[in-house]
């Protein structure tokens, strides 16, 4: 099956004439990638695995922009499919291939998530080399970096081992699969009423669904911040053939809670205050796919440092708070987080 390729016709300044492929930009941080791209004049053609969905993504980046959509294009293709990755492809200068599945929880089906990782990203790779794009950035996880023997801050040298316990199948997926640009966990402002798993967790804090805290953190990082790294990694000569960290400050949980309560305090009230045994977590693990998720993460240490896409790509980022406020406020302002 060929892709549609369905233009989207409003009046615009086009300052570039370099065409990106986003592939899944009805995801977070594609959006965001979109956005950027769009408002610096390239024209932006990007991947969904159903077309049904367009008008759903103008609508949402339409609203954030100020008359670039003459430079957006939407086309259907799937991870799972060779159909449209060729036509998806074609007349592209560069790909940003961000389309991954991230389950919100711990996936029943490993094999399927990393074969649906994996191969989608060969499939991608295989039509950018037939295609001669001038480079593919490839959006990959400290979840590659972060989950084998070494200890923080974890760097590009670092590599998450498969066969570890501690590797769930979202690891294993990143693992297998050729990264370039490796973000932490991503938060920020959302582009419109939808939202994945890390943002997921800031509104699952906000509405009361923690009970407790459990002893367990991770860096963060503005989805602004990540859009920016990958443009940087598209373009940088340097950036050719490596692999960058992409994130900030590391909080436990229960660092991040206080920053909610402090910067909200109306919503104070839903967020967790007592902390949640390794004990109790453990047990829970057996049943609850969120608690099997982080169960061999309890008390560790998963700090990253961004030092190499400092110095190679002059990548900087805002200050965490300003992402994790971002993020909860996004769902305040869109009626998610009640009143």
């Amino acid at each position: 099956m060929r892709s549609q390729e369905i233009p989207v016709s409003i009046t615009s300044d086009n300052s570039n004439d370099a065409t990106v492929l986003v592939t899944g930009i009805g995801g977070f941080l594609a959006g965001h990638i979109a956005l950027q791209l769009l408002k610096q004049g390239y024209r932006v053609r990007g991947s969904l695995c159903s077309i049904g969905t367009s008008a759903a993504i103008v609508g949402r980046l339409g609203a954030h922009t100020d008359g670039q959509l003459e430079n957006l294009s939407l086309v259907q293709a799937d991870l799972d499919s060779d159909g449209g990755w060729a036509a998806a492809v074609e007349g592209c200068d560069y790909v940003i291939h961000t389309a991954s599945p991230f389950p919100p929880g711990y996936s029943e089906n490993e094999n399927g998530l990393i074969q649906t990782a994996r191969d989608g990203a060969l499939r991608v790779l295989r039509e950018a080399h037939r295609a001669r794009v001038k480079r593919v950035v490839l959006t990959s996880s400290i979840a590659a970096t972060n989950h084998g023997d070494g200890r923080a801050p974890f760097t590009e040298e670092n590599w998450t081992d498969p066969e570890s316990p501690r590797a769930t199948p979202y690891y294993k997926s990143k693992t297998l699969d050729l990264a370039v640009i490796n973000p932490s966990v991503i938060l920020g402002p959302l582009l419109g009423p939808n939202f994945g798993t890390s943002v997921g967790l800031i509104h699952h804090l906000m509405t009361g669904r923690f009970n407790g805290i459990p002893r367990f953190g991770f860096s963060v990082v503005d989805v602004r911040d990540t859009a920016d790294a990958h443009i940087r990694a598209m373009t940088d000569p340097a950036a050719g053939g490596q692999r960058f960290i992409i994130g900030g400050r590391f909080f436990w949980l229960k660092d991040l809670v206080a920053i909610l309560a402090h910067s909200f305090p109306d919503h104070a009230s839903r967020l967790p205050s007592g902390e949640v045994s390794d004990e109790i977590v453990r047990v829970m693990a057996q049943s609850d796919p969120d608690a099997r998720t982080i169960v061999h993460e309890l008390n560790r240490d998963l700090s990253v440092s961004a030092a190499k896409a400092h110095r190679v790509l002059g990548w900087r980022s805002r200050p965490e708070e300003q992402c994790i406020r971002a993020s909860a406020q996004s769902l305040i302002d869109l009626g998610l987080v009640p009143a």
